[in-house]
């Protein structure tokens, strides 16, 4: 989200009294679009920051919204564009009249944020209108509130600071879908208008890897290269904090690096609980580190993978049943992409991809899920709500007889 990048666009002093109104969202903007320039890591290109394009400053679309606060709300998990999802919780309505007619929109807080004392007051509000698709990106956009701001059960939303996701500029982002519940069926002419300029592939930004840090450090030194690690359980509250974590990427030199990866293999081959593949918040690290064993290759060799995403997902879905090493007693169908494309670091630091698909695809899906605190029932009620068209007449798979595995 824009705000963890450009966090100080809230307190810039534009100098409101000198300026007229539309002077003052044409300074925001301006601002926006140098911090895209000055960020070599950022969704757009240089050359390519030239491409934004808004709607003339409107002070129709500024209004002033109750806010119908919301209590005992449980957390969700929101799904994103990449085919993952974050976890927010729904924290107000907000009501309020735009061209002639009331209308409700639901706002968040990210669960990874809120705990944070410097984010505690950091709304979301993703929404859709009937614009998308048409003269906006058609994914919604979104727009940020301060919950520091509201005063006597009063709001301003200010429509002409929306802006498009990350991801209508480049791949690789992990941009929350607006839920249903936020479209307006009206269109929001305000704002970012659509993205027309080149889609950029996001650039892998190296200086953010973390070496382990000092819990992380025990666990891997708490036995030699030859002995496996505990598995974390999602029966026990304290381990489950950790396996609902988001991971962060590792350096490749760090010291601890090969043993962690020795004892994370024989780990997942322990003959009493043996597994297809292990990510580290299984064990109790939050880094970015798996091994999967590769069935689409020769004698089904166990691979390492340091700080993998996958950066591309097929259409085509296929149901398959699955169990987890850190959820006892359990096993469900799930609906996975039949393909994907790989993205992940080689031991010298280079960028490797590559397209994998059927089994292999779906452990590395499993996998990958856990990095981002993604345990497979919570595929289940994301299933759930999706319908999918069978294929079963046009599309016949079969494996040779005798061969069980899925």
């Amino acid at each position: 989200m824009r705000l963890i990048l450009y966090l100080l666009l809230l307190i810039i002093p534009f100098e409101l009294e000198a300026q007229s109104y539309e002077q003052q969202i044409d300074s925001y903007r301006a601002e926006l679009k140098s911090k895209f320039e000055k960020d070599d890591f950022g969704p757009i290109k240089k050359e390519n920051v030239v491409y934004l394009d808004y709607f003339k400053a409107n002070s129709t679309y500024k209004v002033k919204a109750k806010v119908e606060p919301l209590f005992g709300e449980k957390t969700f998990r929101m799904p994103t564009y990449d085919g993952t999802s974050n976890e927010y919780k729904r924290y107000a309505f907000v009501h309020f009249e735009l061209l002639g007619q009331q209308h409700t929109l639901t706002v968040y807080q990210s669960v990874a944020l809120f705990q944070n004392p410097q984010y505690k007051d950091y709304l979301f509000l993703p929404f859709l209108d009937s614009s998308n698709g048409d003269k906006t990106y058609a994914g919604g956009r979104y727009l940020e509130l301060d919950a520091s701001k509201i005063k006597d059960g009063e709001i301003e939303i200010d429509f002409n600071k929306s802006y498009n996701p990350y991801c209508a500029y480049s791949s690789g982002y992990r941009c929350p879908q607006p839920p249903a519940e936020n479209f307006l069926s009206i269109a929001i002419e305000a704002g970012e208008k659509m993205y027309k300029g080149p889609k950029n592939e996001r650039i892998v930004n190296k200086a953010m890897a973390k070496n382990f840090n000092e819990k992380e450090s025990t666990i891997i030194k708490g036995g030699d290269a030859n002995s496996k690690l505990h598995v974390y359980q999602t029966t026990n509250e304290r381990e489950l904090l950790v396996l609902k974590a988001t991971s962060s990427d590792i350096k490749i030199d760090d010291p601890l690096l090969p043993t962690l990866e020795k004892r994370m293999l024989l780990t997942v081959q322990d003959p009493q609980h043996a597994g297809v593949g292990i990510a580290a918040p299984q064990i109790g690290i939050n880094k970015n580190l798996i091994w999967v064993q590769r069935f689409d290759k020769e004698n089904e060799p166990f691979e390492f993978f340091i700080n993998p995403k996958i950066i591309w997902r097929s259409k085509l879905i296929r149901l398959g049943t699955e169990g987890c090493l850190s959820i006892p007693d359990r096993r469900e169908d799930i609906e996975r992409s039949y393909s994907i494309r790989l993205q992940y670091w080689d031991k010298t630091g280079n960028i490797i991809e590559e397209n994998i698909e059927g089994f292999t695809a779906v452990i590395f899906q499993h996998e990958v899920d856990h990095l981002y605190g993604i345990l497979y029932p919570d595929r289940l009620e994301e299933q759930d709500k999706k319908e999918h068209i069978e294929l079963n007449e046009k599309i016949k798979f079969s494996i040779e007889n005798g061969i069980t595995r899925p």
